[in-house]
């Protein structure tokens, strides 16, 4: 067993768009696991866009990163020593220590995952912590009903694909929106969505206008900004809106202006509902069962983009924030 292991460290707070400079990457010692405790080596981490806001030094859901220490985010690994009944070396654990090759895990902190269902790199996505993030915001925060037209910003990401799909499966109507023309055919071609733009084509609200000449009944928020404003816009009366994120300005140094157009919430009878995912962790296992069975069947599809070697994780970070990825980014480490 190795004595020495390397972590990502955050080394300074980004102003802006991250930089290399940001980031340490450091050898460190590694020590034996304790009582209740497993030594897992890690396979595959999760960077996501949530991430960004913890390496600012403010107050929010969840406490920043320290500098001189290292980052945290999903991982799923291989346990190679284990004080914890039931749980063997070799098996796999999902858990949040990611950012590092090695990780000392406690009993409560982790959880087996059955990779005979699905590549230990699904559980950092579409039945991970970016599925059950779709399932809730989708079916719990917007409140799907029957015969919603439902649009998607940021729809070829990690989430964004699942909401997707989701509402697919229900039978319901669904626009996406995306960066590329590349990520639109995905959307489209192989994910089943009735209609896709790119944002960077025009206007967003008359894109999606084009797309959705009736009007949208459910938006589900993953950018924030312009597509806010425009789906503000084009919700029908009683209309739900699920806000997940706002990756459109997570990079901002100065405080970007809202939707202009708020006051059409009054007359249309709006309800934009903000969410974080980890007050939801109660229906993971009917996400599970419903999600992982359509996965099983072949009814609903993912795609990763894998950047590989612990090294290159903050330029996968950093890419990812670009929107440089198609479906979940993860890093092999």
């Amino acid at each position: 067993m190795p004595t020495t292991t390397r972590e990502i460290q955050l080394a300074q707070r980004p102003h802006g768009e991250p930089t290399d400079d940001d980031f340490r990457l450091a050898e460190v010692e590694l020590t034996d696991p304790g009582p209740d405790e497993i030594l897992v080596r890690n396979l595959v981490m999760s960077v996501d866009p949530y991430m960004r806001g913890r390496m600012n030094d403010v107050k929010s859901y969840v406490p920043p990163f320290q500098l001189g220490a290292p980052l945290e985010g999903g991982a799923v690994g291989e346990v190679v020593a284990s004080n914890v009944e039931g749980v063997e070396p070799g098996a796999h654990v999902l858990h949040q220590l990611g950012w590092r090759e090695h990780a000392i895990v406690g009993q409560s902190a982790f959880q087996p995952v059955d990779t005979n269902l699905a590549p230990p790199s699904a559980y950092l996505g579409v039945l991970g912590m970016p599925g059950l993030t779709a399932y809730v915001g989708l079916l719990d925060i917007a409140q799907l009903r029957e015969g919603d037209i439902v649009f998607v910003s940021g729809a070829a990401g990690a989430v964004g694909s699942t909401v997707g799909q989701i509402a697919k499966q229900r039978g319901h109507r669904v626009i996406g929106s995306a960066g590329s023309g590349e990520k639109v055919a995905f959307l489209r071609d192989e994910l089943g969505f009735d209609a896709a733009f790119n944002y960077r084509d025009g206007r967003v609200a008359d894109l999606l206008a084009e797309a959705a000449p009736d009007g949208i009944d459910v938006y589900f928020d993953n950018v924030g900004g312009e597509h806010l404003e425009a789906a503000i816009g084009a919700l029908s009366q009683n209309g739900r809106a699920a806000l997940c994120g706002a990756i459109s300005v997570y990079n901002a140094t100065e405080p970007e202006p809202g939707p202009r157009n708020m006051t059409l919430m009054v007359g249309k009878r709006l309800t934009l509902r903000g969410f974080i995912v980890s007050d939801h962790w109660d229906r993971m296992g009917a996400f599970a069962q419903e999600v992982g069975g359509w996965l099983r069947d072949g009814r609903i599809h993912y795609r990763e983009t894998v950047v590989e070697g612990l090294d290159q994780a903050p330029r996968a970070f950093i890419g990812l924030l670009r929107g440089e990825n198609t479906g979940k980014m993860v890093v092999k480490v």
